[in-house]
């Protein structure tokens, strides 16, 4: 009972209705994914910056900000690696003859939910939603943009494809794989995130590069068609 307290007062800061969910299915996504994950605001920019080392996963407290609920629940049943050389890249790599690789062996597989655990959790994180006033002052309406034009902006002209993958089997893997990207994420987001990527993470490994609206539009519109051209 102590606990379901506590959580539900959390949670209510959070602006989640526990009866939305009901006590039990939010201790139950609490302990499936509060182990690895932050569900509340971990007031990064408050910790020493060596914090980002010891993250076991990425931060799910803004997930409802972030992520697209349909693909959380088909990821969650089938999650496939979204970012190569894991969430602390340095943890993961080693030296090789021709450089440096990863080491998959220390890398952690994300569990397998049932459909059942994957709506009932995908519910609850598209819950966490406390930066929406941040994504109503976005000014980004999705375009289109010629597939060439728009990877050679990715990779030549801004150098994404140093840490980012476009492809399956092209760019770097020290940043998640951004091909799927569209499906993934919401399209202000995505915008607010290249924009500004240390307004959402104030320890996020992502270089703050100022770029214009018009820049971080075409980046953007990018990730849009490359994901209509991997469909």
């Amino acid at each position: 009972m102590k606990f379901r307290f506590i959580l539900s007062i959390a949670l209510y800061l959070c602006g989640v209705s526990v009866q939305t969910f009901g006590a039990d299915a939010l201790a139950w996504t609490a302990a499936t994914c509060g182990g690895c994950h932050a569900l509340q605001d971990p007031l990064y920019d408050q910790k020493p910056v060596d914090e980002r080392a010891n993250r076991k996963a990425p931060p799910l407290f803004y997930a409802g900000n972030k992520f697209r609920r349909d693909w959380l629940v088909s990821w969650l049943q089938k999650p496939d690696r979204i970012r190569p050389a894991g969430y602390f890249p340095p943890a993961h790599v080693v030296s090789g003859p021709d450089g440096d690789i990863v080491d998959e062996t220390s890398l952690q597989q994300h569990p397998d939910f049932t459909q059942q655990e994957a709506v009932r959790a995908a519910d609850y994180l598209m819950s966490l939603t406390p930066y929406t006033a941040r994504l109503d002052e976005i000014e980004y309406a999705p375009g289109s943009i010629s597939w060439k034009m728009g990877n050679l902006n990715f990779g030549k002209f801004r150098g994404c494809d140093a840490c980012h993958r476009d492809a399956p089997d092209f760019g770097g893997v020290s940043g998640p794989e951004l091909y799927t990207a569209w499906d993934r994420l919401q399209p202000k987001f995505i915008f607010s995130f290249i924009s500004n990527p240390a307004a959402w993470d104030a320890h996020t490994l992502m270089p703050h590069v100022e770029l214009n609206p018009a820049v971080v539009k075409k980046l953007a519109d990018y990730l849009k068609v490359n994901g209509e051209d991997e469909e």
